[in-house]
């Protein structure tokens, strides 16, 4: 470990501020004070029982449903499931046969509700249309603001595969005005926004949550005839349908969390804690640990691309390698080319989901027993969405896919019963017989072209939900049948993350942006993490600034070349550090500095576990930053305790108190690009 003088210790403590902080005050708080639970109940008897209006909105037959839907044969039912009173209301109308079931979720530890709707056909008639379908459709008359009070709405961006993927957006409500925001076409969090978002007046706010893998599209507003209430409204960004006889489709989901304080990131960290606890993969009654993990047959001179080049031997060699060399990941990865493909490109095979016998000649169990034998799991990638044109599905199920002119992808369609039949069996048995431990789906194409395709001009929506409806019954399915799996979500990286996916998933590799890049990593990180507490990305250099930029976001995915010149000994450390800090990352999250996707810019990020009176700070000097050290503010802190500060890579350790720390705490880094780990914990 690097040691510093005494003279640098004084310099830390003196040091101007470089850099400001985020607007928001950092401060102490109760998650427990933190929570609106009158306004939740308020909600909660207001919307989600049989005699109030309900929480969504449809047009039927040319008819809002504000008009009509009290009108109609209402029934109700509750129980409770641990944490959870769960209540479901029948509205059906006995003119025409539509019924439809809303399922309310009550949670009895946090301040938050969710639901989802079902529409279906019980008549022996097409229904009229429906359209306009929003699953969320609200006025928040709490939200009442003065002049001085602004509502603000804290979101983000999506995923592009750029440095600015999951960047902080941060908009005004103004009155009389509405921003509408959505994702840009078939996949949830692609591109423009990330479907969690925060709105907040200085005192209290709302987290929403869209439960939704396809289109969305969510409105806040103020042009009620009361600019002092906030309006919120989400759903599928097109539905114009009519329901068959016995037919039935769901819409998205939606979440909402009300908390109390003055400092919005009470909001977000109590969001935080409530997908921890409720809609993250979970493994003996806590959140699952993210897994670190190692490819084992990427790499090779032309023409290998991805893993076509993968053969049984090398990724045995490779397992046995690292074990070698005292690097032990949690799980080993086989990504894209271990298939059958005729061209020798990955993405040609996708389609035919059997083993290449030429590299793999006794299929992949070899492999995963190698890994097995040193208690690591195995990943394995799948794109079962995506059929290649020539592939065995192509070949011998059109009747299941959907085309488009002159594309050679199509779409497996798993709104199809026998498609998707097809493939939870093919899958849930290649996952047993050749010891998969996590599931890697990615998606790389936008499917929204191929659903518009696919609908008739009375039934547009349907292709999409029937197909997401799918994709959900396909891995509640695959984890049914496999007790212990680990679905790991790409699409394209990160551009399926929402809260049905989170709920069954996590993003391993959370962005296709320039491989092992760790400034852009850092950008992600900030971003990413006021919504979505566990997500992970990968990492190519041993280098500390290179790999705590890729780890910090709860999982790493190493590609490490284990040639001459490797650094051995600072690989087996950064594998030891990150096992040492995996859990700080489910802490309360706070972002000690400004974001910004410059080179010349610092990033501190700080996790925080009051519980347990610990937690860390993680800082980068980017390369171009000039100054060598900044002052942060440190939150979450109990103001009248004292705590043992360490900087671990200085081997300096200091004792403050909390007041000390909130009030600043000056970070000194001599070297540029370089990082700083701060550790902390509470000593009285």
């Amino acid at each position: 470990m690097k040691r510093i003088s005494a003279g640098i210790v004084g310099a830390l403590a003196a040091a101007a501020m470089s850099i400001s902080a985020p607007s928001s005050t950092l401060f102490a708080w109760d998650a427990a004070a933190a929570h609106d639970r009158a306004s939740r109940d308020a909600f909660a008897s207001g919307h989600m029982t049989k005699a109030g209006p309900p929480p969504f909105a449809f047009i039927y037959g040319g008819k809002a449903s504000s008009g009509f839907i009290g009108k109609w044969s209402v029934t109700s039912d509750e129980k409770t499931e641990g944490a959870k009173i769960i209540r479901t209301v029948v509205y059906t109308d006995s003119s025409t046969g539509l019924r439809i079931t809303a399922v309310y979720t009550v949670y009895q530890d946090f301040p938050a509700a969710e639901w989802v709707v079902h529409f279906k056909n019980t008549g022996r008639s097409d229904t009229p249309i429906i359209e306009n379908v929003q699953a969320c459709a609200v006025s928040f008359p709490i939200f009442a603001v003065s002049a001085a009070g602004p509502v603000m709405l804290y979101r983000a961006r999506g995923s592009a595969a750029e440095r600015s993927d999951f960047g902080p957006i941060n908009e005004s409500v103004a009155p009389k005005a509405e921003i509408r925001f959505g994702s840009t076409a078939g996949r949830s969090s692609d591109t423009n926004a990330l479907p969690f978002f925060n709105i907040a007046t200085p005192e209290h706010g709302i987290v929403a949550a869209i439960g939704w893998s396809g289109r969305w599209e969510s409105v806040v507003g103020r042009k009620g005839a009361d600019a002092r209430s906030l309006d919120l409204t989400a759903g599928m960004a097109a539905t114009h349908f009519k329901l068959l006889p016995g037919e039935e489709v769901r819409t998205p989901s939606v979440a909402l969390l009300f908390w109390k304080s003055p400092d919005r990131m009470s909001g977000h960290n109590l969001f935080r804690r409530f997908v921890l606890a409720h809609h993250m993969p979970q493994a003996n009654g806590k959140p699952v640990a993210l897994p670190i993990a190692h490819g084992v047959g990427f790499g090779g001179p032309f023409p290998c691309n991805e893993y076509v080049c993968a053969t049984e031997s090398y990724a045995i060699g490779m397992i046995e390698r690292l074990h070698q060399f005292g690097i032990e990941p949690d799980a080993c990865w086989i990504d894209a080319g271990w298939y059958e493909n005729p061209t020798g490109q990955w993405w040609s095979g996708v389609g035919t989901w059997t083993v290449n016998t030429k590299n793999f000649p006794r299929g992949l169990k070899p492999v995963t027993e190698a890994a097995k034998k040193f208690g690591q799991g195995f990943v394995v990638w799948f794109e079962p969405e995506r059929v290649y044109e020539g592939t065995w599905l192509d070949r011998e199920h059109k009747d299941w896919l959907a085309f488009l002119p002159g594309d050679r992808n199509r779409l497996l369609d798993l709104g199809n019963p026998k498609a998707l039949a097809w493939l939870i069996g093919h899958i849930s048995n290649f996952i047993k017989t050749e010891g998969v431990t996590i599931y890697r789906q990615d998606f790389n194409f936008d499917p929204a072209p191929f659903w518009k395709a696919m609908d008739a001009p009375d039934r547009v929506g349907i292709a999409e939900m029937k197909h997401i409806e799918g994709l959900y019954a396909f891995w509640d399915a695959l984890l049914e049948r496999n007790p212990g799996l680990l679905i790991d979500n790409c699409a394209s990286g990160g551009r399926r993350i929402d809260l049905e996916t989170t709920s069954r998933s996590i993003p391993l590799w959370r962005t296709d942006y320039q491989y092992y890049e760790p400034n852009g990593y850092q950008c992600h990180t900030y971003g990413l993490h006021f919504f979505v507490p566990a997500s992970g990305t990968g990492n190519g250099d041993p280098r500390k600034y290179w790999f705590r930029s890729a780890a910090m976001g709860g999982a790493v995915v190493m590609g490490w070349e284990l040639g001459a010149g490797f650094n051995v000994r600072g690989a087996i450390e950064d594998v030891a550090e990150f096992r040492a800090l995996r859990e700080y990352f489910y802490g309360d999250y706070y972002p000690l500095s400004e974001y910004s996707t410059s080179d010349d810019a610092w990033t501190a990020l700080q996790w925080d576990r009051p519980e347990e009176g610990d937690g860390i700070v993680i800082a980068f000097r980017r390369p171009m930053a000039p100054q060598p050290s900044i002052d942060v503010k440190l939150g979450g802190l109990d103001a009248g305790a004292d705590y043992e500060v360490s900087f671990e890579d200085y081997g300096v350790t200091v004792v403050k108190s909390g007041r000390e720390l909130s009030a600043g705490l000056t970070l000194k880094i001599p070297e540029a690009p370089a990082s700083l780990l701060v550790k902390y914990r509470r000593v009285r």
